[in-house]
Parts: structure tokens; C-alpha cells; sequence
């Protein structure tokens, strides 16, 4: 029998113990640990409220769940309730997959004013992640500003121009939809260093935005490269880049009769952020492109700013004792191998790229390094005692675990309390969740 840890219960956590449920069969032994009550990581999180089709794959992790071998594992911290080296102890290999849920800072003055957030924190907000459900964005302000040029930096834009109606059937939780409702916001900015032919934002995504109810989108034509140069692009980009091409044709009467504009700043880089206590204006710097790099041109302007919102990248968060990569915010590793018997697996392998299915062969993978490095025997002979070591850990250190039955009972409660038309009302509180698992 073999015992594998897996930490994380996201889409790169759930993959990989597919992926070792497929391998090994009945001769395996799988424990999926999440600090939250919760399993499903971003998917739950992550997604955005009104992406419910996206949120269905975890129907498909529900299924490996419900198998004698695998065990969800909430509740609990690796690195303070356990420790890696104690996990290590019990499990034949122990694979790291907690993602990337700490926000990568811009690193500029005046970016501790009040009112900036990164995404993980503000798309957490509106999701119900309890680490930021006290967020509390103040959204008396008429101007917006979000930082990058990625889907996640769509979807922020997309939340705050959206209506009420326009929430029917998403999981936004309550507590952000009464602040939506009650947002003076009348320009959202989106800042992007580079160009429409660097940008990383998808036909789809980009698309939602010329059917939004009471917002529009604005491209200055100027910023569009010659469009016999879209030939060159890649399908997907040519398409995303079809759509800023949409958007700069929109008349200028069309903005003035929507209450809401979101407008896409390119070829500009922030430099200062300028308030009194909270944040006012951002100052830019011109940029141009060579080589696919931003350059600065030294002219510099100002635009309004009564909230911000970074989105450009993520970073994995350390554990005590596991070598980690400070440059590019993940563990260090060798294609997913980190130190005998521990892995790495998804955004803590390789960083915050991919799609959610681009964690799939992520985690087939370490699972067959698992395997050679035990046909190797590089990780011994067996003999470890797995998920029977670890409760009688528990049981001493009186740790409440939370079981995937329990957290169907925490469902079955977020799904009764649901607003109409909506899946679930998620529990913001990690207490309420422990709560609601005992009725």
C-alpha cells in the first residue's frame, strides 16, 4: 500500500490524486489537506461568481472524492497544525499543491494607501473567501482603476459594471452584492503596460464586456496597430484583438448613454500612487514596445482614482523548511521534484499560469515521478502508515477535521440559504462552516 499527501485541495490537488487513484487503484492510500473547511481551492474562490459553467469541474473532483481511497482532509494548516517533515513521517510522498494565494506586490510608492487591493484579496471579497470577507472596498468613488491585462483584471472590471439583475444565478455572496448595488463608480480603467498584440486576455472573456447592461467599453483607436499585423497573431489573440477593434468603433454617443465606461488604458506603466490617506491618482509613464517589452518614454501623466485594483500575478506562499524561489514566488523545484519524497504540483510548481486545465497533465506527471522515484526506491520499501498515522496525530493534538461528508453538509446549508435564483450562499466564516458541518 502506498500513502501520498496531497496539500490543496484545488484543481492541481484533485488532478493529482486522479491522477494516482488511476495509477496505484485500491493499492493506494490518498489524503487531500486544505487549510479551509471547504475543498476545491479557486474553483470555489477563484472563478468568478458569474462563470457558474467554469465552477462545474468540481463535479468531476466530487466523484474522486467519493471513493474509498481518496479523503479530504479540511481544516487543517500544513506548516502550523503539522509540519511538512511530519507529513513526511507518515506518507510515502507528500505533494504540494496550494497555489499561488498571495498577491505579488507592485512594489511602487504610495501603494499603502487605502482603497489599493490586489486581486486575491478583492476577488476573495466577492467571492467569500474568509481571509478577505471583512474587505470592506469603499465604493463611494466614481473612478476605478485595474491593473493588468489578464483575465482575472476582466473580471474585476466585469463584477463592479455589472447590475444586480445581472447576478441572477452566480454565487456572489451577499455581502458584495449590496456594496455593487450601492457603487457611485462611473469609470473603470484598465492600465496595461504594453499593447492590443500583448495583451493576455481571451475572446470570451473580453467579449462579455459589449453585453454588460449599463456599461460600455472603450479602445482609443490610437492604440491599435496596423490591423494587417493581426494576420500574424495566433487565433486566439486575433480574436481578442477583434474585439478592441469593436470597442474603438463604438460611438462616442453609446458611452454617453451608458452610466458606466470601461475604458482600456495601454502602453502605460504606474508609477506613483497619489492620495490623502487613500488613494486619489495614479501617475503613468508612456510606454512604447520593443521586443515584446514595455520600455518608458519618460512623459508621464495622471488619471483619477478612487479605488484600485492590482492584478498582475500571484505568488505561492512558504512553509517552514521547504526550499522556496523567492524570484518567482513558488517552491523550488526540478520539474516538480523538490526534495526526496516532497513535490510540487500546479501554481506551486510552476508559478500562476495555464487555465484550470492546464493542471491536469500538471498532475499526471508527478504522479509518474512519484512512481519511478518508487521503482527506484528512492523512497524506501513502504511500510509507512499514511492516513492511520495521521489520525492518531489529530486525535492527540485535537485538531477538528473536516471529511468531504462533512463539507457536504456545509453545502447542503450554503444551497438552502441561497438568495432566488442563486446555487448557494457560501459561508464567510470559518466558524459558521464548522458550525453548520455538526447540524
Amino acid at each position: 500500500m502506498r500513502h501520498i499527501a496531497i496539500i490543496g485541495s484545488g484543481p492541481a490537488g484533485y488532478y493529482t490524486a486522479e491522477a494516482a487513484q488511476k495509477h496505484w487503484g485500491d493499492d493506494a492510500r490518498i489524503d487531500i489537506f486544505d487549510m479551509l473547511p471547504v475543498p476545491f481551492g479557486l474553483i470555489r474562490t477563484g472563478v468568478a461568481p458569474d462563470h457558474q459553467s467554469i465552477k462545474s469541474v468540481s463535479r468531476r473532483f466530487e466523484k474522486t472524492n467519493l471513493t474509498e481511497n481518496v479523503r479530504f482532509v479540511g481544516n487543517v494548516t500544513v506548516g502550523e497544525d503539522i509540519s511538512v517533515s511530519e507529513l513526511q513521517e507518515m506518507y510515502d510522498a507528500v505533494v504540494l499543491a496550494t497555489g499561488a494565494p498571495r498577491d505579488r506586490e507592485l512594489g511602487l510608492p504610495g501603494e499603502e494607501l487605502g482603497n489599493i487591493f490586489g486581486s486575491a484579496a478583492f476577488v476573495g471579497w466577492y467571492n467569500g473567501h474568509p481571509h478577505f470577507a471583512k474587505l470592506a472596498p469603499d465604493l463611494s468613488g466614481r473612478h476605478a482603476v485595474v491593473i493588468g491585462m489578464g483575465n482575472v483584471a476582466l473580471d474585476v472590471a466585469r463584477i463592479l459594471a455589472k447590475t444586480p439583475r445581472e447576478f441572477d444565478g452566480a454565487d456572489i455572496v451577499q455581502h458584495a452584492l449590496h456594496a455593487l448595488d450601492a457603487s457611485n463608480i462611473q469609470t473603470i480603467t484598465i492600465v496595461g503596460r504594453r499593447g492590443p498584440h500583448q495583451i493576455m486576455m481571451t475572446p470570451k472573456e473580453l467579449g462579455e464586456l459589449m453585453h454588460l447592461e449599463r456599461a460600455s467599453p472603450m479602445v482609443d483607436p490610437a492604440d491599435l496597430p496596423d490591423e494587417a499585423e493581426d494576420a500574424l497573431l495566433e487565433p486566439g489573440l486575433r480574436k481578442s484583438v477583434r474585439h478592441l477593434r469593436d470597442f474603438a468603433a463604438i460611438p462616442a454617443s453609446i458611452h454617453g448613454e451608458t452610466p458606466v465606461t470601461i475604458e482600456f488604458d495601454m502602453f502605460a506603466s504606474p508609477i506613483v500612487f497619489h492620495g490623502d490617506g487613500v488613494v486619489r491618482e495614479i501617475e503613468l509613464e508612456e510606454t512604447r514596445v520593443e521586443a515584446g517589452r514595455a520600455i518608458g518614454t519618460g512623459r508621464t501623466y495622471r488619471i483619477k482614482a478612487d479605488m484600485v485594483v492590482s492584478c498582475i500575478g500571484y505568488r505561492t506562499s512558504p512553509i517552514p523548511d521547504v526550499p522556496f524561489d523567492e524570484r518567482a514566488g513558488r517552491f523550488a523545484n526540478d520539474e516538480g521534484r523538490i526534495l526526496n519524497g516532497l513535490y510540487a504540483v500546479g501554481w506551486a510548481r510552476r508559478g500562476p499560469s495555464g487555465t484550470i486545465g492546464t493542471n491536469r497533465p500538471d498532475g499526471y506527471s508527478v504522479v509518474e515521478k512519484i512512481a519511478e522515484d518508487i521503482e527506484s526506491g528512492a523512497l524506501g520499501n513502504g511500510g509507512k502508515r499514511g492516513r492511520k498515522a495521521f489520525d492518531e496525530f489529530a486525535a492527540a493534538k485535537g485538531l477538528d477535521i473536516v471529511t468531504f461528508r462533512d463539507w457536504k453538509k456545509i453545502e447542503e446549508a450554503e444551497e438552502a440559504a441561497g438568495r432566488a435564483g442563486a446555487p448557494r450562499e457560501k459561508f464567510v466564516d470559518i466558524a459558521a462552516m464548522i458550525a453548520a458541518k455538526e447540524q
